[in-house]
């Protein structure tokens, strides 16, 4: 029956793409329930054709398009609930760039849950979630990719089972054991790394971060000088740099001569800029810095790094403060980017240059301190990330700022009044809903409705909403071992 009901709406179709009518062509089973009225009678036959098209006939792929895909593999923490999954969907759809749906789902790990899959997938080359994700971007790979790897028994990396790792995994799991066992990691590496892509290379050698040691040095001198990236080269020089043993260059004196070390006051120093004549000379003092290192730019000053950082006349000449700040982050060790970071706190865009060295813990801190001299939610999330648990944050300088210009706004918009240049952004609300801790979101969300602030533009409140509504399950002293473990930014 269904074949011959199939075949006769072969007829129908052609007649209504010829612009006829067609229930006198329709299937013998269905003229009766068509009805006498031709107008109603195409109507049914339409209602009726559309449904057994879909509930009846399927289109047969070819055999070769099929693929059979194992099940999306489960993560670590718990999906989100039901409840909030539509308001997640809210605000992702909200950010058009994977840096903002990153500290999204950061936020979301940081209180104890992932995604949905059904909300949002990782691409292969997803860099901006969280690690705990990783599972997730391997299972893409293999899907575009038809590879399938084999099961393996244990989730341990070793030479054995390096093959058996998707690269994402694979990349979790080596900075795990760089983390516990950093000679294992190194051996590991040494032994596996030329197997690799230039891409794959860059980022297994980027592990080397955690714990470096002097322990690392004939490894990473052997990379220099026999690895066939540059980039890859770079990385591993840059790491030489922060264990002091980058060569000064044939240019450091000529660097040198571009400053001058001045005695201030009984026991400090400052370091002045030479006038120079020309924009020539302005931009090869920048060239020379620029590919200088720090300790060795400080040693040719007669300065210790942390002499430098002191002499050096922040605000001053921003660009050159940026070019300073761009060779200690690549070459300064661990406790000068710490050093630095507490002299230029008050620089947020300078302080935000050394951001990815600090340790997660110090750059709340600093995240904190930015809040109480008064720089923005935005700032403050940019260094803190959005594991930050700001405590009442309406009570910062900021926050009474914040609250003032909706309640200013408001009163312009009830009197038909141009509203004020400076005004609260959707990026500032977002920005407060991500560093606000739980209890700080529902305190918000409290004060804005006896403002009666409540009623603002499409989804400029979601972000705060989904921080009030979601429940934390990290404790708050598992924090920081969580961020190491989970790949949060806090």
């Amino acid at each position: 029956m269904a074949e011959a009901i199939l075949d006769a709406l072969g007829g129908v179709l052609t007649r209504w793409t010829m612009g006829s009518a067609a229930a006198s062509a329709a299937p013998e089973a269905w003229r009766d329930v068509l009805g006498k009225e031709p107008g109603e009678a195409e109507l049914r036959l339409l209602a009726l054709s559309g449904q057994f098209l879909e509930a009846v006939v399927t289109a047969e792929p070819q055999a070769a398009a099929l693929q059979i895909l194992p099940d999306v593999p489960r993560l670590a923490l718990p999906t989100m609930p039901d409840a909030l999954r539509p308001l997640v969907r809210r605000v992702l759809q909200q950010v058009n760039n994977d840096e903002g749906r990153g500290e999204v789902l950061h936020f979301l790990a940081g209180r104890g849950w992932t995604i949905h899959p059904a909300d949002w997938l990782p691409s292969v080359e997803e860099s901006c979630a969280p690690d705990i994700y990783a599972k997730w971007r391997d299972w893409v790979q293999g899907a575009a990719s038809g590879e399938t790897k084999s099961g393996r028994a244990t989730d341990e990396l070793t030479a054995e089972t390096w093959d058996l790792f998707y690269p994402a995994e694979r990349n979790v799991a080596l900075r795990a054991l760089r983390g516990h066992d950093p000679d294992s990691a190194r051996a590991l590496l040494q032994a596996k790394l030329a197997g690799e892509d230039a891409k794959a290379r860059l980022r297994l050698v980027e592990a080397l971060s955690e714990r470096l040691s002097e322990a690392d040095a004939p490894f990473l001198e052997s990379l220099v000088a026999n690895d066939r990236a540059p980039k890859v080269k770079a990385k591993a020089a840059s790491f030489l740099a922060r264990l002091g043993r980058a060569s000064a260059g044939e240019d450091i004196a000529e660097l040198v001569g571009f400053f001058e070390v001045r005695t201030k006051g009984q026991s400090g120093c400052e370091l002045a800029l030479r006038q120079l004549k020309t924009n020539a000379q302005k931009a090869r003092r920048s060239n020379l810095l620029a590919e200088s290192d720090f300790s060795a730019f400080a040693k040719a000053l007669e300065l210790t790094p942390l002499e430098l950082i002191a002499a050096w006349k922040w605000g001053k000449d921003h660009s050159l403060d940026l070019v300073l700040l761009d060779i200690a982050e690549r070459s300064a060790s661990d406790e000068i980017i710490t050093a630095l970071a507490d002299r230029i706190v008050n620089h947020s865009d300078c302080v935000l240059k050394v951001a990815p060295r600090l340790t997660a813990t110090k750059r709340v801190e600093l995240a904190m301190r930015m809040l109480l001299g008064g720089h923005n939610f935005q700032t403050a999330l940019e260094m803190g990330g959005p594991s930050c648990r700001i405590n009442h944050a309406l009570r910062l300088p900021r926050g009474r700022k914040l609250l003032t210009m909706l309640q200013v706004a408001k009163q312009a918009e009830a009197k038909g009044e141009k509203p004020p240049q400076e005004q609260v952004s959707s990026q500032e609300l977002r920005a407060l809903g991500l560093i606000a801790s739980r209890t700080s979101a529902r305190q918000i969300l409290e004060e804005l409705t006896k403002a009666g602030l409540m009623h603002m533009g499409p989804g400029q409140l979601d972000m705060i909403r989904l921080n009030a509504a979601l429940e934390d399950l990290v404790v708050e002293d598992l924090v920081e071992d969580l961020v190491e473990d989970l790949g949060v930014k806090g």
